[in-house]
Order: C-alpha cells, then structure tokens, then sequence
C-alpha cells in the first residue's frame, strides 16, 4: 500500500505521482486522469494562482459542476496556502453571493455552462472586472458582464513544475458552507490536519489500497466528498465519480457501481433507500463491492436488511458525524444481517483520535442514561469563519474534571452509551417534541413508517399548533405501487406506535424534497405545514 503519512493533503497526490505516476486517479464517464496527469495540472493552476496575486490564506472559491478538473482545482488551491470554497451551481446567486461576500473571494474556478449564474453574481456585486475567473475546460467563459483571464487551452501551457508552499498541518485547506438557522449559511472551516487523520484512520480500517475503486457520490460542497477524494490520494486507488444525470435513475445507478466495478460505495443513506425502493440490487450482485459505508442521516433497518440479504459479501459501516467534527467521528461495523426491523443500528465507537461523550448536565452519563452527544478529540474545526459569537455556542469547554483548555463540540444529538461503550443514537434534540401531553421523539415514528413496505419514503415534522396538541405531527410521504393513503398509512402506523404519535397532518409526494446535500429538507417541510395551517 502506497499510504503517505504526510499531513499535507496536496503532497499525498504529488506523492502517488512519484510512485504511480501512470495509475488511474480520477474518472467521471470518459474524462479521466492519471496521478501525474492530475499533478502537473494541479501545478500548472497552482503557478496561475500565484501569477494572479494568489497568497498563502487567501480564498479561492470553486463555482463548477462535479469533475476531475474541480479536484485538480482544489488540489491547486492547496499547493499555494489558499483555501477553496466548494459551492453548489444549483444554489441561487443570492445564497452564493453570501458565501462569496463572506469570504472575500480572490478567485474563482468555473465553466461555461455556469455562465449565466456568474453574471448574476455579479449583478448581486460580488464578481466584478477585478475578480479573475479561471475556465476549467477549453472554452473560455464569456457573458454578459463576466469574462475568464484563462480557460484550459491556456492554463495547460504554464509550467508543470512542483507548487507547494511551505504551510503548517493546522493551517485551514477549505471552508464549507452549511444551513444556518438564522438563514445565513455558516462556514465551517477544515485544516489539513483535520481531514488526515480522519482520512488515515479510514484507510487503515478499511484496508483501502491501490486495487481500490471508490465512490464520487456525493457533491464536493458535502463533507462526505472529503473522505473520497482524499481517502483516494492517500491509498492510490481510483476515484469514479458519479455524474449526477445517473444519480437520478437507480437503474442507472446500480449499472455505475457494476461497470466501474466499484469496490466501496459511500453516501447518504438516502441513496441505499432509493436503490432498494426500486429493487436494483440482485442476489450476489456487485462481485468487486467490499465495502458500503453511509452517513448523515439514519439508515432505515429495512433498507439495511434489503441490501445485507442480497449482498452478504459486503461490510456495512454506519459513520456518524457533523461537518464540524470533520468527515465522521464514530463508526459500527454491522456485524451480522439485523433479524427484526425494529432493530437500532448504532452509531458506534469514537475512531482513532476522536471522542463520543453523552453528557446530562454536564456531567457524564451513566450506561443507558439518555444525554446529548458531545464530540472532542483531532477532528473538531477551529471554528466557524469569522463568527466568533457562533463558534462559542457551540465549541464549548470540556465541564468534565481534569480537561482544563480542552473544547467538546456539542451536536444537538441526543444518544446513550450501552455497557460495552458503543453510543446509540436516539434523534436530534430539538427533534424531540410536545404532543397531546406526551413528549415525543419524532425519529420513532420515522422508524416505523419505514417498516411499511409499500411506503417508498417519508418524514416527520413537528409544527406549532394552536389546538390542543401544543405540537401538530405531520407527516410527508411517497407511496410506492397501489397509491397509499394517509388512512392506509395511519392503519398500518397504528399497529407499530401508539395513537398519540401518529400524524395529525399529511402531505403527499412524487418524491421528498431535499437540500443541496441529498437529505430531506426538514426546514421546507415544516415551512410547508405551517403555511397549510393557516
């Protein structure tokens, strides 16, 4: 295994193109790189960086679609000490012109499709003659307002020879921009040393090697990229990515992990639903898959069980995280295929370097005590950028005794810890609610619809409510074949929770809505139901 030790993230890629300079690093369809290849681009961008003022801690913001050009744009980005900003092209300009207003931008990568949203940028003033603009692809990008300084027929001539400026392992390699409550999005900045340590452990946990052949499923402005992309340069393996008209059709995407013969599939567990609803995984299918990890959200068990059946050859690992703690702070390793769909899957033990801790009251919780889920140890971000306010109020002191100067990230979780250690997750905390004088965890009944097999999807929201309930359940669905209900649904849900759970509102969809990281977008829903109510 050609595993690099070194802290810096860009140096493990110049790393594998000292040692496999010929091996396959990146694909997406036709369009693919080799180690060396992907380096001496990587230079080439990091030398016009530096030509256009580009220093170290600078901000270098990336508004392009999924490719292996936007990886070799990163990778660029770190060989001269600036920082990059993934953001998503489908956001609307007002939203990104927060994000680039927020970091002072003093570049951007693109492509021409993304024209007309840079010209709406900078009608919203943040992109203007000054701002230099770097084309990806061969075109250049001309609008109405906005032109690039250089397209790839240009930046492909500049010198190819080694970047890298001199910078320390804590020093920030990249800042990602998430839902705030307040409706402004909050920068979560992430140093080198965050992302390799977690991305070490992955490696030697998992036994990725050079034989790999990893996922590019999710969109590189969602953390999980992270482990894919650099997990990939650490090991030497390949990175195929998945272009998102295939992430679309779940025949297409069962075809994708075949023909690329993949041998680790990680996403959201969205994703794992989608394919299963529409049953596209066969007895013994995806011979070369090894591994399937998710994260971010809960799996539903009979999701798990739909896959484990059909592929017993495959590990199933369940990561547990948020973005500020980095990637993922804890994992279980399913041990065997669960027998009930009633059944939890935890979320774990803490990886290497990083700590799960269930407080009550800022004292520790004893075993099977329920407490909010706290995280400390290397992958903890320095903060949230230039919110100081902010950073407080969730980076807190350590309250246990003897971690004087030691910070604990508190994640809104609730949780317990069993008597072996592993740490069950139980919801979020303000996912807990009051109903009809009982309070209510609202991921319990999420449980159960999922157990009804001819549900496809569904969520649950709490809202206000000026009658009696104090708090109105209310619940969003897909139903599969036969058109269910919501009097089919509270049938069945009545035999699985009690009637003081079950929905008092529901609301019928062709398919979830979602935010730009592929989860269901609660926010909305709950928007949703209390307009309804009025």
């Amino acid at each position: 295994m050609t595993h690099s030790p070194n802290p810096l993230l860009h140096r493990r890629l110049s790393g594998q193109a000292e040692v496999a300079p010929d091996r396959l690093a990146i694909a997406m369809a036709d369009d693919t790189l080799t180690y060396a290849e992907a380096e001496a681009d990587a230079n080439r961008l990091a030398h016009l960086l530096r030509q256009l003022g580009t220093v170290d801690g600078d901000r270098v913001a990336l508004v392009c679609p999924k490719s292996p050009a936007t990886i070799v744009a990163m990778l660029a980005c770190l060989k001269t000490g600036a920082l990059y900003v993934p953001i998503d092209t489908a956001t609307p300009p007002a939203r990104i012109a927060l994000i680039l207003r927020a970091v002072e931008a003093r570049a951007i990568f693109s492509v021409p499709e993304a024209v007309q949203l840079l010209d709406a940028l900078a009608a919203e003033g943040v992109v203007d003659a000054t701002t230099p603009i770097i084309s990806l692809t061969a075109d250049e990008i001309v609008g109405d307002t906005v032109r690039s300084v250089a397209s790839r027929t240009e930046w492909s001539a500049l010198d190819p020879s080694p970047v890298d400026v001199a910078v320390g392992d804590d020093h920030a390699a990249h800042v990602l921009f998430t839902s705030g409550s307040t409706g402004v999005p909050k920068g979560v900045v992430i140093t080198h040393a965050n992302v390799a340590t977690f991305v070490d452990w992955a490696v030697r946990y998992f036994r990725i090697g050079p034989d790999d052949r990893l996922s590019g499923h999710t969109p590189f402005h969602f953390d999980l990229s992270t482990l894919d992309i650099y997990g990939t340069i650490t090991s030497g393996a390949s990175l195929h990515l998945v272009p998102p008209q295939t992430s679309i059709v779940p025949q297409k995407m069962a075809a994708f992990i075949r023909d690329t013969a993949l041998t680790q599939w990680f996403s959201v567990p969205s994703v794992l639903s989608y394919l299963a609803k529409f049953d596209t995984v066969a007895e013994g299918d995806f011979p070369e898959l090894r591994r399937v990890l998710w994260c971010g959200e809960v799996l539903p068990v009979p999701t798990l069980i739909h896959w484990m059946q059909r592929l017993p050859h495959v590990q199933f690992t369940n990561l547990y995280g948020p973005t500020e703690a980095t990637i993922a702070s804890s994992y279980y390793t399913v041990p065997e295929c669960p027998r009930s769909e009633s059944e939890q899957v935890p979320i774990g033990v803490a990886c290497d370097g990083e700590e799960l801790v269930v407080l009550d009251g800022g004292v520790e919780a004893e075993p099977k005590a329920t407490g909010e889920i706290y995280i400390g140890g290397v992958g903890l971000s320095p903060g949230y950028w230039r919110d100081p306010d902010k950073t407080a109020s969730v980076f807190v002191a350590d309250p246990r005794p003897g971690r004087d100067g030691e910070r604990l990230y508190r994640t809104g979780d609730l949780g317990w810890r069993d008597e072996d250690g592993v740490v069950h997750f139980i919801g979020r905390a303000d996912t807990q609610v009051k109903t009809r004088g009982y309070r209510v965890e609202l991921g319990e009944i999420e449980v159960a619809l999922d157990s009804i097999e001819a549900l496809r999807e569904s969520a649950v929201v709490g809202v206000p409510s000026e009658g009696f309930e104090g708090t109105a359940i209310c619940c969003a669905f897909v139903s599969g074949e036969g058109e269910l209900g919501p009097a089919d649904i509270r049938s069945e849900l009545s035999k699985k929770v009690p009637t003081y759970m079950i929905p008092s509102r529901w609301q019928s969809f062709d398919a979830l809505p979602r935010n730009a990281n592929g989860k269901v977008d609660r926010p909305h829903l709950r928007q949703m139901f209390e307009q309804q109510a009025r």
